[in-house]
C-alpha cells in the first residue's frame, strides 16, 4: 500500500514533468519554425539571413530582424550532398554579411537531457518545496496533516509561573490549588474515594488573569501544559477542528499527567439553541468536544482548563459536571488585590521607598490586573523621561491619569471664556461633591485639557471599597454628575457642550435605579432590564413591553430633573464659594483635594462667624 506521502510525491513528480512537456513544446512553438526548401532558398537569395549553423540533421537559420519573420530561428529537414543542399550553401557562400558556422554535431543527448529536462525539473522542485513549505507552516503541520493540532506545549518548568506571581485572586487560587495537590498526591484523594475535577471553567472580564492562571497551575503541578485558543480548532475544512480535537486529547494522554488549557473556549463552544444560522464545522468540533471530555479517564492526571468572558453564551453541555466541574471567577480585584498585584509589577522596578502603592490602589477601583501592569509600565517610563533613576509616588498618580484621562494636551489653548466655563463646570461636580452626604472625597480638579477629549475632569476617589451602593449614593451621584452642567447656567447663562459625559452617566445610573436595582415606586422591584454580556459591556436587554419602556423613560426624566434642580439649588446657596474657588482653580489650573477643602472650610468657618454675629 502506498502511503500519503508517497502518492503526493509521485503526483508531483508526474505533474512537474507534464509541465516541463508543455512548456518546451509551447516555447519551441513560440521561438522556432520549420519551413521548406524553396522558402530557405528564397530567403538566401534576398539577402536575409543574419547566420547559419547546420547540424547531423538539420539547418538551422537565424533570420534578419528586418526580414519581417517573427520567430527567432528558423530550421529544415537536412538532405545531405544533395542539389537542394549544395545549392543553398553556394548561395549563401556568395554573401559575405552572414556568420556560416562550419558544420557541427548536436549537443550530446546527455547535455540535452540535463538542460531541457533535469534542469527545469529541479527549479520546479524548489519553487514547489519553497511556497508549500510557507503553506505548511501556516496550515500547523504540513499539507498533509490538516487534522494535527498545533497546542504549545510548554515543558516542566517552562512556563515560568507559580503562584506567587499571580495577586489579588486569592479565591481563584484557592480553588485551583486542590487541582495542583492532586496531581502531587494523588493516593490522598483516592484513598477517601474522591476523583480529579475532569474540568475547571475559568470565567471573569478581559484583563483579570486567567491564562497567567492557567499557567500557573502547569507551573505549580511542574506538569506539561498544552496551550490552545478556541478559534484554532475551527478550520476551513470540514472535519479538520474535531480531528484537531481528537489529536490534542491524544497527545494529553499520551503525555498525563498534564493540563490541556483552551482559551477564549467560547469560539467553539457556543451555545447550539436557537442558532438562526449555524456552522456545521463549529457544531462538528464541539460535538467533538464534548465526545472526548466525557471519553478519557480522568484518573490519568488529565486536567482540562477552559476560559471565557462570555459565559453566557456557552453550551449547557460543556458546562454540566463530569465535563468542567468547577466554574472559578476570576472577578475584578478589591482594594486589597489592586495592591497586592501593583506589588508584583513593582518587583522588578526600580521604586522609591516612598512610594505609597495602597494610595494609587485607593485611586484606581475597577482596574484589572493588565491596567495595573500597564499603569506600572507608564510610570517608569514618565520616571526614565523626568531624569529620575526610581519610580516616584508623582509618576504613578500621573500613569493613572494618563490611564484614565489620556496624556496632557500641553497645545490646546484655550480662549478665556471657555477656560472659565471649564472651571466653573469642574468646581461645579466638586462644590456639590463636598456639600452632600453620600459622596466621595474629591481627590483632584483640573482644567488641563486632556488626549481623550477631557477639557478638564474632577477626580474622586472613595475612602473605602464599596460593595453595596444605596439609593440615597446613587441620587447623590446623579446629582455631582449634572452639577457641572448647573454651574454653567448659574454663573454664565449658557448651555454647552462639556457635559456629555456627565449627561451619559447620569441618565444610565437613573435607568439603571428604575429597571435593574428595583428603586422606582412605580415599579417596585420588578426586573424590566438584565445586562447581556455581564464580564464585557453588560448591555442591558429589555424584559418588557413597549408600553412599559415609555414608562421606564419617564420615570428617568423624572429623576434626572429633580437631581438637576437640586444641584443648581446647591450652587446658587454658596454661589459665592462656586466663584472663590474657580478663581483659585483659574489661576492654579490644577487643585488637589486637601488645598479644596482647605478654601471650604475656610469659607464656611468665616460665614459661620459672620452669622453668629448678626444674630447677636
Amino acid at each position: 500500500m502506498i502511503d500519503k506521502k508517497k502518492k503526493y510525491i509521485i503526483g508531483y513528480i508526474i505533474g512537474a514533468i507534464l509541465l516541463i512537456t508543455i512548456g518546451n513544446y509551447i516555447l519551441d512553438s513560440l521561438r522556432v519554425q520549420e519551413i521548406g526548401y524553396d522558402k530557405l532558398l528564397k530567403l538566401a537569395n534576398e539577402n536575409k539571413i543574419e547566420s547559419v549553423r547546420i547540424k547531423s540533421d538539420r539547418i538551422m537559420i537565424v533570420p534578419k530582424k528586418d526580414s519581417g519573420i517573427n520567430k527567432e530561428m528558423l530550421y529544415t529537414g537536412r538532405i545531405p550532398n544533395s542539389s537542394l543542399e549544395n545549392t543553398f550553401l553556394e548561395t549563401i557562400a556568395k554573401n559575405k554579411d552572414v556568420k556560416f558556422l562550419s558544420p557541427i554535431q548536436n549537443n550530446s543527448f546527455i547535455i540535452d537531457f540535463l538542460l531541457w529536462w533535469i534542469g527545469p525539473l529541479f527549479f520546479i522542485f524548489f519553487i514547489g518545496k519553497m511556497l508549500f513549505g510557507r503553506l505548511d507552516k501556516k496550515m500547523g503541520n504540513g499539507v498533509m496533516s490538516f487534522g494535527k493540532n498545533n497546542a504549545k506545549i510548554y515543558g516542566e518548568d517552562e512556563t515560568g509561573v507559580n503562584f506567587s506571581d499571580v495577586a489579588g485572586e486569592d479565591e481563584a487560587k484557592e480553588s485551583l490549588i486542590e487541582i495542583v495537590d492532586f496531581l502531587h498526591n494523588t493516593e490522598k484523594y483516592t484513598k477517601i474515594g474522591a476523583r480529579l475535577p475532569k474540568g475547571a471553567l475559568l470565567v471573569g472580564p478581559p484583563g483579570t488573569g486567567k491564562t497567567l492562571l492557567a499557567k500557573a497551575v502547569a507551573g505549580e503541578a511542574k506538569v506539561p501544559f498544552f496551550s490552545m485558543s478556541g478559534s484554532e480548532f475551527v478550520e476551513m475544512f470540514v472535519g479538520m477542528g474535531a480531528a484537531r480535537v481528537r489529536d490534542l486529547f491524544k497527545q494529553a494522554e499520551e503525555k498525563a499527567p498534564c493540563i490541556i488549557f483552551i482559551d477564549e473556549i467560547d469560539a467553539i463552544g457556543k451555545s447550539r439553541d436557537n442558532s438562526i444560522s449555524t456552522n456545521d464545522e463549529r457544531e462538528q468540533t464541539l460535538n467533538q468536544l464534548l465526545t472526548e471530555m466525557d471519553g478519557f479517564d480522568s484518573s490519568k492526571g488529565v486536567v482540562i482548563l477552559g476560559a471565557t468572558n462570555r459565559p453566557e453564551i456557552l453550551d449547557k453541555a460543556l458546562l454540566r459536571p463530569g465535563r468542567f466541574d468547577r466554574r472559578v471567577i476570576v472577578d475584578r480585584p478589591d482594594l486589597k488585590g489592586r495592591e497586592a498585584i501593583l506589588k508584583v509589577h513593582t518587583k522588578d522596578v526600580k521604586i522609591s521607598s516612598e512610594v505609597d502603592l495602597n494610595e494609587i490602589a485607593k485611586s484606581t477601583p475597577g482596574a484589572v490586573g493588565a491596567d495595573l501592569a500597564n499603569m506600572v509600565n507608564e510610570a517608569a517610563l514618565l520616571a526614565v523621561k523626568n531624569g529620575r533613576e526610581e519610580v516616584a509616588q508623582e509618576d504613578l498618580q500621573e500613569a493613572v491619569e494618563i490611564i484614565i484621562a489620556g496624556k496632557e494636551k500641553k497645545d490646546r489653548i484655550l480662549s478665556d471664556k471657555e477656560k472659565k466655563a471649564v472651571a466653573f463646570h469642574e468646581v461645579g461636580h466638586a462644590l456639590v461633591a463636598a456639600l452632600l452626604k453620600n459622596t466621595d472625597p474629591v481627590h483632584k480638579i483640573t482644567i488641563v485639557p486632556r488626549t481623550m477629549g477631557a477639557l478638564g475632569y474632577t477626580m474622586q476617589l472613595p475612602e473605602e471599597e464599596k460593595y453595596l451602593v444605596s439609593k440615597e449614593e446613587m441620587h447623590d451621584e446623579i446629582t455631582v454628575l449634572l452639577a457641572g452642567r448647573s454651574a454653567e447656567e448659574i454663573q454664565f447663562n449658557m448651555v454647552s457642550t462639556g457635559a456629555s459625559n456627565d449627561i451619559e452617566k447620569a441618565t444610565q445610573t437613573a435607568r439603571n435605579m428604575i429597571t435593574v436595582y428595583g428603586m422606582s415606586e412605580k415599579f417596585d422591584m420588578v426586573g424590566l432590564e438584565s445586562p447581556s454580556n455581564r464580564y464585557l459591556d453588560g448591555k442591558p436587554v429589555q424584559n418588557c413591553s413597549q408600553q412599559t419602556a415609555t414608562l421606564i423613560d419617564e420615570e428617568t426624566l423624572k429623576i434626572i430633573k429633580e437631581s438637576h434642580e437640586r444641584a443648581k439649588k446647591l450652587l446658587l446657596e454658596n454661589k459665592e464659594l462656586l466663584e472663590k474657588i474657580a478663581a483659585v482653580l483659574l489661576e492654579k489650573e490644577t487643585l488637589m483635594g486637601e488645598e479644596f477643602m482647605g478654601i471650604i472650610n475656610e469659607y464656611m468657618g468665616i460665614r459661620k462667624d459672620e452669622q453668629v454675629i448678626v444674630s447677636e
